[in-house]
């Protein structure tokens, strides 16, 4: 089997950020437009009123701060409560869409921490848990632009992707298709995002990720990690679900008014059911690499929920989790789906050594994990 290595990896945030204080703002702006809209019909009892929110609850229940966004005007802006792309969507299609740019720039960090060029790619991975376009593929667009050899494609797994990703680029790899692959994972989640939902507002936010990953025997890069057992698992469930598509389209009403278009949950069932099926994932990962929990030095978890990550670390450690066992990035990105452990991967690696072993593993929609372990050789 064919050695393989993560040798760079590069993060890209959009330069807005939005705090928790200026949504809450906003948000119950908006709540007091709609209860005063809609007064008559909510004294009559026929609709419920809406309830402000505050930065107490959002942290509380998330652990986030704040976030990255590509438009902050439209989220904090309780007449639009959305954000507006139209320029960024609709622009010159000789220049890269917004989707690829954001990748674009998260690729050139990590191929120069692998000390390579984009022409050593030869393959391309787009993976992302919402795509700008069905077509064409953004990866073949972020091949185009960084002078990538080879060939490109799309891919989704919601909050796993960017895992998946790795994943199918390890296996390109060992199955001699590809000898350096570039996996990108840009992130525009917030435009899921119904900014009037009370319970969902404030979850998530805009950034992209990069990871090149090569045979080892071609590595050159100062800062190695080798791949040492990969792992992925998916079980049906709706919990986490959004009903926009193409043929969202195909509908004589305005789709965009139904609040199913956008991002919904049923949060306490997520909790319920995922985070045990993660827990016993991990393990059987351990069980199957003949490791102890205690061989791990950090582990790099989904950046979903501050709570969440507390839990599932505090259950395979056995106890609270240091800052460094699971470091928390959420507080400052949101929930950044695909990209929140690689992410956490990219600030939270440089003080650990050759010979230390850590574990990279996203969870989220469908319900789907990915994981890898690596071990850092160099």
């Amino acid at each position: 089997m064919v050695d393989v290595v993560i040798s760079g990896t590069g993060v890209y945030a959009p330069n807005e950020q939005v705090t928790n204080g200026e949504l809450v703002e906003a948000f119950n702006a908006y709540v007091d437009i709609y209860n005063e809209k809609n007064k008559t019909a909510i004294d009559a009892g026929l609709m419920p009123a809406k309830s402000h929110s505050s930065t107490e609850f959002i942290e509380k229940a998330s652990g986030i701060k704040s976030r990255h966004v590509l438009d902050s005007k439209g989220v904090t802006n309780p007449n639009i409560m959305i954000q507006n792309l139209d320029d960024a969507i609709h622009g010159d299609d000789e220049k890269p869409c917004i989707q690829a740019e954001m990748a674009i720039e998260a690729a050139k960090i990590a191929l120069a921490n692998a000390g390579l060029e984009g022409s050593d790619i030869d393959y391309v991975i787009c993976s992302a848990a919402v795509l700008q376009r069905a077509f064409p593929a953004i990866g073949i667009e972020v091949q185009h632009h960084l002078g990538a050899k080879g060939a490109a494609m799309d891919m989704s797994m919601a909050c796993s992707t960017a895992t998946f990703g790795i994943i199918t680029a390890i296996e390109a790899i060992q199955s001699g298709r590809a000898e350096r692959v570039l996996m990108v994972n840009p992130e525009i989640f917030s435009s899921m995002v119904d900014y009037t939902n009370r319970d969902s507002h404030f979850i998530f936010g805009d950034a992209a990720v990069a990871v090149v990953i090569e045979r080892a025997d071609l590595a050159q890069s100062d800062d190695q990690w080798k791949v040492l057992h990969t792992k992925a698992f998916t079980q049906y469930s709706s919990n986490i679900r959004t009903h926009f598509g193409p043929l969202s389209r195909l509908h004589a009403e305005d789709v965009m008014q139904r609040a199913d278009m956008f991002f919904m949950q049923e949060g306490r069932k997520v909790f319920k059911e995922l985070l045990p099926l993660v827990t016993a994932y991990v393990e059987e990962q351990l069980e199957e690499t003949n490791s102890e929990i205690s061989d791990l030095s950090r582990m790099w978890l989904h950046q979903a929920n501050k709570n969440m990550n507390l839990y599932a670390a505090k259950k395979l450690l056995g106890r609270d989790p240091d800052d460094k066992e699971a470091p928390l990035v959420l507080d400052t990105f949101g929930n950044t789906a695909g990209a929140g452990s690689i992410i956490a991967f990219h600030l939270h690696r440089d003080d650990l050594s050759v010979g230390d072993k850590g574990l990279i593993c996203s969870f989220g929609a469908g319900y789907s994990i990915g994981s890898l372990m690596v071990e850092k050789i160099k």
